[in-house]
């Protein structure tokens, strides 16, 4: 019997949750952006009157007005986000304990082990989008499958407050039509390299030789391979394994050895990058950092730290690791291997209680709201789709996709 899993993706979620307190924007076109008075500030999220006139989350604010020049721009408030977040995912758990967020306002569910209880997967799709929306005035679109890849699909396919059914008798019919950049995990470059192949639908990239993707995009092409096949066997995590980790870390081994300043400083930036990520994906902060290197020799070290205040932040952390890489090794040494840890992790919102009043809020502010809309892009079009300057074309090896996630558990 095949699982059934549900994406669950609320519509316009920023925007949304600002329109319950702001009723008179209700049917105009808004958007909510880091900082309105910024001509080069993000968009963050946009309401469906804005979308109407093609505003795009994370297009600029001047993009944005050109083709909307009656947009209202409201700041953003994260913590009205959370806790409209933390209620949906309660709603969530009157159906399963099978949850994993994925983002702030995305969760998918098992709900292969409630069907007796609750009806069919569409059936329980709609039900929690009716929960959702008379008990919060909130609204989001749902995709039902038999995994993880073509439920979060789904939930894409038909917007807003919808649901979608997606199986293996109809995928082919649904999904493969679609352009290659709607597959999850497949963005701009990615699908520049393959249509070089003549390659431009989903169905076209599901026909494909496998080993020739592979070897052109390495991991990345077989998981991609294979998700246009509807081949993902990955589970849902239950809703209270969140709680157990202890430590998320990322590291890799390099093309060649780092040497020097510039090059760790362009190693550390990328793997803290993705550890804050990881983080933020699981709702906690570090107040600490560990360090491992090994050098050419094979010989290793492993340090660490407490960091001032608990982070999720990619800079943050990289600071935390240069700092203990600098104290503890030779700079002119050669670093095969760099891993980068967040240790001693706590819940998100009970980190922001307690530092709220540790240290000057307004420029971490601004951090978070910039590395959150890299989060939502690379969601959207995947993780190579944006990246910070210092890394591109770099020759040490680094790829977002081949670097390892080290995740401990208690």
């Amino acid at each position: 019997m095949d699982r059934i899993i549900l994406h669950c993706d609320m519509n316009g979620f920023y925007a949304s949750v600002e329109l319950l307190t702001l009723p008179e924007l209700k049917g105009k076109p808004m958007a909510v952006c880091g900082n309105p008075e910024n001509r080069h500030g993000i968009i963050l999220a946009k309401s469906e009157e804005a979308k109407a006139f093609g505003v795009v989350t994370a297009e600029t604010v001047w993009q944005a007005k050109k083709k909307c020049p009656g947009l209202t721009l409201v700041r953003p408030h994260h913590e009205k986000y959370s806790y409209y977040s933390k209620i949906i995912n309660q709603i969530y758990e009157r159906f399963t304990d099978r949850i994993e967020p994925f983002s702030i306002d995305e969760s998918w569910l098992d709900v292969t082990g409630s069907l007796r209880l609750f009806g069919t997967g569409k059936e329980i799709a709609d039900k929690i989008r009716a929960n959702v929306r008379e008990e919060l005035g909130l609204t989001l679109s749902v995709g039902v499958s038999y995994n993880k890849v073509f439920a979060k699909m789904g939930s894409e396919y038909k917007k807003p407050d919808a649901t979608t059914v997606i199986t293996r008798e109809n995928y082919k019919e649904v999904l493969w039509p679609l352009p290659l950049r709607e597959l999850f995990f497949v963005g701009g470059v990615t699908a520049e390299k393959l249509g070089k192949l003549g390659l431009k639908t989903i169905g076209d990239l599901a026909a494909y030789d496998r080993r020739t993707i592979t070897s052109m995009l390495g991991k990345q092409g077989a998981v991609i391979h294979d998700y246009a096949n509807g081949i993902d066997e990955s589970p849902v995590s239950l809703s209270y394994e969140r709680q157990k980790i202890k430590s998320v870390g990322n590291g890799m081994t390099f093309k060649r050895d780092l040497m020097g300043v510039d090059d760790i400083k362009t190693g550390i930036l990328a793997l803290s990058d993705t550890v804050a990520g990881r983080l933020r994906k699981y709702e906690m902060k570090c107040n600490g950092v560990k360090v491992d290197i090994r050098d050419s020799m094979f010989k290793t070290i492993s340090r660490q730290k407490q960091l001032p205040i608990a982070t999720n932040l990619a800079e943050e952390i990289g600071n935390g690791a240069f700092e203990l890489i600098r104290k503890s090794w030779n700079i002119k040494d050669p670093i095969r291997m760099l891993t980068i840890t967040g240790i001693g992790l706590t819940d998100e919102q009970e980190a922001e209680q307690l530092s709220i009043f540790a240290v000057d809020q307004k420029d971490r502010g601004k951090t978070e709201t910039i590395e959150r809309t890299i989060d939502n892009i690379r969601r959207r079009y995947g993780g190579s789709s944006i990246t910070f300057g210092g890394i591109i074309k770099n020759d040490i090896g680094i790829d977002l996709y081949d670097q390892e996630e080290d995740v401990a558990f208690d």
